[in-house]
């Protein structure tokens, strides 16, 4: 039997826990084979649980119907030598990469603190190294890959920080600045039939989310903690429509709320709730679709 991504090979950063394994089961569970990204080798590495063999694993047990599987890939994300290994191995096992996912992200341990950015140490700026510089160097990697083949779909996974005040100064600069360049790409890609685009995720109930309202939920901006939270799969289901969808490349280059985009495509989270979109209180997309505007100004 197959599914609608048998066939398929992806690649999703940082899915040792959290949005990035949701995504990566999603995706195997639909056919896919899927390469996962992660720091976390043994339990016991992280506070968290989690490890890039045990999503592999699991990706294995739930592509079981489809032909999808997980392949596990300890890998720093910070570490450009690395990563370039990392698209050599995908290119040489499996020839093709249809879907990348950039995900990997460094959350600074002080996210939560109320101080000023004056008063945080200059090491946050980790944000920026794993958030933003490594979603270049990954998205460059895959289009080498992408551009001979003539397709594929890049998804940066980002969120309404890019435009309402959120946690931190570098926090929202990094967020922003995914945007941008996930839009910026989608013009350059867009000729070879490549798609670009970035997925604003609301609350989501990843270990770390969970475990931060549990000890921290009296810091956490309020808008966010009082939205209907969604489970790590829910964007997964959101990317897995992307990718099968023919028309995608209409939607490269723009912003979309993965809670209205779910609801377009007639997706449920895994209990069959309609997630609501936060938009209303927290903000809307800048980046149009670039099949929508005159991006060149001519």
């Amino acid at each position: 039997m197959s599914g609608p991504l048998t066939g398929k090979v992806a690649l999703v950063t940082g899915a040792s826990r959290g949005i990035g394994k949701g995504i990566a089961l999603v995706l195997a569970e639909q056919g896919a084979t899927v390469y996962i990204t992660g720091r976390t080798v043994r339990e016991g590495d992280y506070y968290l649980p989690g490890t890039v063999g045990g999503t592999a694993a699991e990706c294995d047990e739930r592509g079981k119907v489809s032909g999808g599987r997980g392949v596990a890939v300890a890998c720093d994300h910070n570490d450009d030598v690395a990563v370039e290994a990392l698209f050599a191995r995908i290119a040489s096992e499996s020839g093709r990469l249809d879907i990348l996912v950039n995900n990997a992200f460094t959350i600074s341990e002080d996210l939560l603190e109320p101080k000023g950015f004056w008063e945080k140490p200059l090491s946050n700026l980790e944000m920026w190294d794993v958030g933003v510089k490594s979603n270049y160097v990954a998205a460059w990697h895959a289009a080498k890959i992408m551009v001979p083949q003539g397709s594929g779909l890049i998804v940066a996974i980002s969120g309404f920080a890019a435009v309402t005040y959120t946690y931190s100064v570098i926090f929202g600069t990094s967020k922003s600045a995914a945007d941008r360049m996930a839009r910026d790409m989608a013009i350059e890609l867009e000729p070879h039939g490549v798609a670009s685009l970035t997925l604003w995720q609301g609350l989501t109930l990843t270990e770390k989310a969970q475990d931060n309202l549990a000890r921290m939920g009296d810091r956490m901006t309020k808008t966010i903690t009082s939205m209907q939270g969604s489970t790590v799969e829910h964007p997964g289901r959101v990317i897995a429509a992307l990718a099968a969808d023919p028309a995608v490349m209409k939607r490269s280059g723009g912003e979309f709320v993965t809670a209205e985009l779910a609801q377009e495509y007639g997706i449920t989270d895994v209990d069959g709730s309609v997630i609501a979109s936060a938009r209303a209180r927290r903000g809307s997309p800048i980046w149009q679709p670039i099949s929508e505007i005159d991006y060149r100004g001519k």
